[in-house]
């Protein structure tokens, strides 16, 4: 079997994986990866073409660490999104706080709900601003 096609199946088999994974990092080293085909097809030495594809994935999977696109920073936009999380802009009515969080039942399950920073904790009505994982970030109505 020729060296370019070792070098797509590996290739393939790491898009799967990060299908596994979501974190896009996988698709980076798979782009070293294909890196390392291309250097097969012109012709390159074994050496020359493990080289390539290891300084491609490396500096793909740095340059996505230091772009905007990583998913530690895309979380805490997506937490924010109306168009991703429904829940954000409706009511939830919180009868007591405890040093700034709450339990609310919402949607017909409890929920832990945090205060926004700048809003009193008072009982009444709040409006969802976040949601981070399984808590809500509420702040004040209207």
């Amino acid at each position: 079997m020729a060296d370019w096609s070792l070098w797509l199946m590996a290739a393939g088999a790491t898009v799967i994986m990060e299908l596994f994974s979501g974190t896009f990092y996988l698709l980076m080293i798979a782009l070293g990866l294909v890196s390392g085909a291309l250097a097969a097809v012109l012709g390159f030495g074994m050496a020359m073409q493990t080289l390539l594809a290891a300084l491609v994935g490396m500096l793909a999977t740095v340059l996505l660490r230091v772009s905007r696109y990583t998913p530690e920073q895309l979380a805490g936009v997506a937490g924010r999104d109306p168009n991703q999380h429904l829940d954000i802009g409706q009511s939830v009515q919180v009868s007591e706080w405890q040093d700034g969080q709450a339990r609310v039942m919402y949607r017909g399950a409890l929920w832990d709900v945090e205060l926004e920073a700048g809003t009193a904790p008072a009982a009444g009505w709040y409006t969802i601003r976040e949601v981070r994982g399984s808590r809500l970030i509420v702040g004040a109505a209207g």
